[in-house]
Parts: C-alpha cells; structure tokens; sequence
C-alpha cells in the first residue's frame, strides 16, 4: 500500500496509528496523550485484519483521564504493549536513523527489541537484567557487602545470558541483512558486537570505584554494536545515505527472518523511506517488500515508487481514502 500526500496531510498519523493498533505504543513517542488529537481527551483505534489465515481483531484507547486500554479479539489485556507479542509490525521512520547516528544506548534498546521478537522465550531477558542491574546500584550506595554479593551475582548471571542472546541475534541477522544490503547496494555490512559478558572477578576489582560511584562500571548496559560497511564504521564515517540504508536494511533483514522463523510475515510500515533513495534503490525496495508480506509506504507523489502499488491511498487533511 502506498499512502501519498501533502506535507503535515497526515500520512505519518496514519502510520503511527497502525503501530499503535498492532504494538500498543506509538514509534514516535511514549507519552500517550501526545497521540490523541489536538482538543481531544480521548481516542481510539481499532483494526481488523487477517493473520496466518485467521481472522484478528484489536482495538486501542486512550484517554488523558485514563490509563491505556486494549483488546485482542475482543479479550481485555493486562497492557497495551502485549499485543506486541501477537502482532509483529516493523517501522522505519526518519528518526530510526539514531539507530546509526547516534549514541550506545540507542542500538542497545534497539537490538534488544529484536532480540526479543526473534527469541520470545527470551524475551525477559533484557528487563531482568536492567531490575538486577538497579537493584545492585542501590546497594552499591546504601547497603552493607554482604547485601551486594547476591546482586553481583544476579548481575554476572543475567549479564551473561544477555550479552549471548545479543551476539546470537546479530548472528542470526547476518545472512538476511547482506542479502537486503547488496539489493540497496551497500557494501559488505557487519555488525559487531563490542562489550564481554561481566565477570565477578572484573566486578570484584571495580568495587570500590563502584561504591564511590554509586554504580556498576562494567556489564551489557554499557556495550555497544558496530554498524559497519567493510572496515568503515558507518556512525563515524557513513554518509547520511549509507546510514539510511543500513537501517533500512536492518529493518527488512529482520522482517525476512521473522517471516522465516514464524511463517507469518510483519507489518512493515516505512515512512518517508524514499526521499534520499535513487531510483533503482527504490525500485529494489519496492520489489522486495512485494515478497514479504503487507507493506505502507508514505510518499509526497505517488511517482516516487517506480512500480504499480497494490493500493494507492490518498491523505488528505482529515480523509484516507482509495484512489
């Protein structure tokens, strides 16, 4: 589906609300009341659709008076964000380039979010760690050794269990992304994972800086992954366009492979993604997503896709509708 319009027409909003239905947050921002319309205090959407040959249904609301609610199939659920677990959607918008630009923490949370939809029986695994992770730093500041020791081990454990489930991850990406890579025409992509699992001995030495401190000086929660092309680390040395395309590329790479592992393709909802594209990376994006499963795109012109969508919706202020 290609969704075309004029600048501010609404086609992000658009987008944000098909995220929302499926993953239960919105990709732009976590304030919930940044989502409802402007003089409103309440909102709702609602989707129904087709998954694995059955019939799905959710439904989102918000309000400013309120806590999120939502529905799967009619049946209340305990949060919003479980429909995560059910409903896989994938989104690249222009802030997605933080992925490549920016700093550690930004690819930490990113790279664990796929970790988690690619290994659900894992999916605890970054939470746990981060509760470990706190509960030792407020030790570190107010209580005896002895209360550390058994969150220094908690630590050593699910840092461990974290820091492999990372590497299987970009393990498993490896295959999926060169192949969407060389289709966007971006040289040799690796990703490296930077950072060793803790051990006690190394938490055992960094004590007393870490008590001083207040907090845990070595671990995941400091890690970082390299996007590279070749030997060139594309946040310090890629242009903006080779940053875009890495994270295009990580974005289809990971549809290809959940499609794969689970034999239901996600939604990949990608805003804004052919304005910096040439005309045969656009024709090489529009060809593969074909092959995926259902995909938005939002354009300013319809011309911007060089191949016949499947459906061409046009957004004008306030109205979607089919052309």
């Amino acid at each position: 589906m290609l969704a075309v319009g004029p600048n501010g027409a609404g086609k992000t909003n658009l987008l944000e609300s098909l995220h929302l239905g499926t993953q239960g947050f919105s990709p732009r921002t976590r304030r919930d009341r940044e989502v409802i319309r402007f003089g409103e205090r309440a909102g709702r959407i609602a989707l129904s659709g087709i998954r694995g040959g059955t019939g799905v249904e959710s439904a989102v609301t918000l309000s400013v008076d309120a806590a999120k609610r939502a529905t799967l199939n009619g049946a209340p659920l305990a949060a919003a964000e479980q429909l995560r677990r059910e409903l896989h959607a994938l989104v690249f918008t222009p802030d997605r380039l933080a992925v490549a630009k920016g700093g550690p923490a930004t690819r930490r949370a990113y790279f664990d979010r796929v970790l988690v939809r690619l290994y659900p029986a894992r999916a605890g695994l970054p939470a746990g760690y981060a509760a470990a992770l706190a509960q030792r730093n407020a030790a570190l500041r107010f209580s005896s050794p002895e209360a550390i020791e058994p969150w220094t081990e908690r630590v050593v454990s699910l840092g461990g269990e974290l820091v492999r489930a990372r590497r299987e991850t970009l393990t498993a990406l490896e295959r999926p992304l060169a192949a969407c890579a060389a289709a966007l025409d971006l040289l040799e992509p690796v990703l490296e994972y930077e950072g060793d699992p803790p051990a006690r001995e190394e938490l055992e030495r960094r004590f007393e800086q870490d008590r001083q401190r207040g907090h845990t000086s070595a671990g995941p929660h400091l890690h970082d992954v390299r996007l590279l092309s070749g030997a060139r680390d594309l946040r310090a040395y890629g242009s903006q366009g080779e940053q875009r395309l890495i994270v295009l590329a990580l974005v289809l790479a990971e549809a290809d492979l959940l499609s794969e592992r689970h034999g239901i393709a996600p939604l990949l909802l990608l805003d804004d993604v052919l304005s910096e594209l040439d005309v045969r990376r656009r024709r090489a994006l529009a060809e593969h997503v074909r092959t995926v499963g259902q995909t938005l795109v939002t354009a300013t012109d319809a011309a911007a896709l060089p191949v016949e969508p499947a459906q061409l919706v046009e957004v004008l202020p306030g109205i979607a509708r089919s052309v």
